[in-house]
């Protein structure tokens, strides 16, 4: 399997340094109920403006409704498919665009739908299985064969199982699964006490 750590200029919780997002998934190897209510789990200790909690999550789940599954894979991009398909669970993020208190439009609602899937694939990643988050669907077609209402956002699918070795993907992914992890330096994105100067 490829493991690959992030290379960090300072050293950080490897739980955070080790998370990446393959495509090569296991497809013959399912996540169990509670590895997968685990995930959720952290999903919904996840911070929250006013603790609104403008996350939802369709969970589809090949092992125990396969036509589910099958209609949240044909909602992503053929691409992606080739890939996805392999996945055992696939789940797609939605946020609410307004607040449960107030009815009031929530400008940060995919902020915090962001928070809760990165503890979900945190969360993943502490249990051994392996996530890909994609912005490769159809959010029409989601929104159609999924009932979704109409004030949401769907914000992303994330495919969530084992990993297999890079050798199991088409020939097109496997460099991308095999090449070294990469960032932009931290100064040049992250700024001290004003924009343009970087932390150092």
């Amino acid at each position: 399997m490829q493991h690959k750590r992030a290379t960090t200029q300072v050293q950080i919780h490897d739980l955070i340094a080790s998370r990446w997002s393959p495509r090569a998934f296991a497809v013959d190897k399912m996540v169990s109920h509670p590895d997968l209510t685990a995930c959720l789990e952290a999903a919904r200790w996840a911070p929250s403006c006013f603790n609104d909690q403008p996350w939802r999550f369709v969970v589809c789940d090949k092992s125990s409704n396969l036509a589910a599954w099958e209609t949240a894979l044909s909602v992503i991009v053929e691409k992606n498919q080739l890939w996805a398909k392999n996945a055992p669970v696939l789940i797609l993020t939605v946020a609410m665009q307004n607040f449960n208190h107030n009815g009031k439009t929530n400008r940060f609602a995919a902020y915090d739908t962001g928070a809760a899937t990165l503890s979900l694939c945190l969360q993943a990643n502490a249990l051994g299985l392996i996530t890909h988050q994609m912005g490769g669907f159809d959010a029409d077609k989601a929104r159609q064969v999924l009932n979704l209402p109409d004030d949401c956002t769907p914000m992303a699918m994330l495919a969530l199982g084992y990993q297999a070795e890079a050798d199991n993907l088409a020939e097109e992914f496997q460099a991308g699964e095999q090449a070294e992890r990469s960032r932009a330096a931290l100064e040049q994105r992250f700024y001290l006490g004003q924009w343009g100067e970087a932390f150092k």
